[in-house]
């Protein structure tokens, strides 16, 4: 059985489409989401639409990531600290706030914040950042330790996570594999292509494979689309799906 695993879509429909086209080319019998659908993308109306439709199947399971909660409960308490951080994210948040409906922010709020799996023995985690807090990062070249130590109280055989946009994985001395799986809508790397991940489990033995899969969208396209959004900063959060030279725009 192969499983898709994507996260951190961050409204850009055009980049989520293509990689469920490659996930349906995978024959991947089921699709498991990390969250954050909308912040500060392209288009989060239409995508957070076909996450609904997607959700309809049994095949689809999602959790809610950071920014999912954060706009659910949209504050301007929430605003001003995003705004005095970074100007830029803050005016997307208020902007996408703006466009979603209360049916859209009670999608969001309903999400939960982790699940746990089983699938022919193997215990699969799901998770936006970690499994102690949805905003902790998990990033490549950390301490073995310091994952262990985030990972100390789980029990699962593998977990997956996003929220970085970095793909990265460790196997731990406690035989647990970790995996971020990086990011569809916004990729944090030189390249914009897309990153998801495929979970190829042996039914017979109970093991498993994983690998990283990057896929190539109409990145120009989706980059005029986000400018044409017109909040301020949002000419820079369209270069960065061009080419990311930094986790936040600055």
């Amino acid at each position: 059985m192969k499983i898709a695993i994507i996260s951190d879509i961050h409204g850009n429909l055009d980049a989520l489409n293509s990689v469920l086209k490659d996930i349906k080319s995978e024959n991947c019998s089921k699709i498991f989401c990390l969250g954050d659908i909308v912040l500060a993308g392209p288009e989060p109306v239409k995508t957070l639409e076909k996450i609904k439709e997607l959700v309809k199947s049994d095949n689809f399971k999602i959790i809610q990531g950071n920014t999912d909660k954060m706009l659910s409960e949209f504050s301007f308490d929430t605003y001003n600290k995003i705004i005095n951080t970074n100007a830029i994210m803050g005016s997307a948040y208020l902007a996408d706030s703006k466009i979603l409906n209360d049916s859209d922010k009670e999608f969001l709020k309903n999400l939960k914040e982790k699940e746990e799996i089983n699938l022919f023995g193997i215990k699969i985690l799901l998770v936006h950042g970690s499994p102690r807090k949805n905003d902790e990062n998990i990033y490549p070249d950390m301490p073995i330790n310091v994952v262990e130590e985030i990972i100390k109280d789980t029990d699962a055989n593998i977990i997956f996570c996003g929220h970085t946009h970095m793909p990265c994985g460790y196997q731990t001395n406690t035989e647990q594999t970790v995996v971020n799986v990086g990011s569809i809508g916004r990729p944090f790397s030189e390249s914009p292509d897309s990153c998801y991940v495929i979970m190829d489990i042996n039914e017979e033995n109970s093991s498993f494979t994983v690998k990283h899969k990057f896929v190539k969208y109409n990145v120009e396209i989706a980059s005029e689309k986000i400018k044409k959004r017109g909040f301020e900063g949002a000419d820079k959060l369209a270069k960065m799906l061009l080419h990311a030279t930094s986790r936040y725009p600055e």
